[in-house]
């Protein structure tokens, strides 16, 4: 069972990696998306936000923000000075706005339909992750080059390879990841 499920799942996957391109083209994506969105639950974004340790003087980008979630909350829980989604997904987008108009949060959030790995996120102080694995070790160049040192990463469920991360939390059955941008 296990064997016919899993032989399903790759099925789906590899159906769905060869429709997406079509799919992004006729509804005006820049690229399809490519992770699929899940959620982020509440009490792992509190944690990746306090093991971040956001604050007022914080500058919070999150990549592949989906709803929205994770910068509404850095704003609106934890202080920071301002905080932008990027995703490539127009109607993730659309779901963030609508949660940014609902949370009274202002100008500080912002959302960007763009690629995030194209997508200039050097002036984040924090930035929050919640990629594939694969994802997360194409970004670590960017995230070298582009970030100050001391920024701090915080990745919900993968790490990053070999770039060892500094602090490893278990919340709720979930893994939580963080590094800081060493000094050059």
């Amino acid at each position: 069972m296990t064997r016919l499920l899993a032989s399903c799942s790759l099925a789906v996957a590899l159906a769905a990696s060869t429709v997406a391109p079509a799919v992004a083209q006729q509804q005006g994506q820049l690229r399809a998306p490519d992770v699929i969105y899940v959620p982020t639950p509440p009490e792992v974004v509190a944690a990746m936000l306090k093991a971040a340790k956001v604050g007022p003087g914080d500058v919070v980008f999150d990549l592949g923000s989906g709803d929205g979630r994770i910068p509404i909350a850095a704003v609106k829980d934890f202080g920071a000075a301002r905080a932008t989604g990027i995703d490539i997904d127009p109607q993730r987008i659309k779901e963030a706005m609508a949660n940014h108009a609902a949370s009274g949060v202002g100008d500080r959030v912002r959302f960007l339909n763009q690629d995030l790995f194209t997508t200039d996120i050097s002036e984040a102080t924090v930035v929050t992750l919640y990629l594939l694995p694969s994802l997360n070790l194409k970004l670590i160049p960017k995230l070298k080059s582009e970030l100050k040192p001391g920024t701090r990463i915080v990745s919900h469920a993968f790490d990053m390879g070999e770039w060892a991360p500094e602090q490893t939390l278990e919340v709720e059955g979930r893994r939580v990841y963080m590094w800081t941008i060493p000094a050059r």
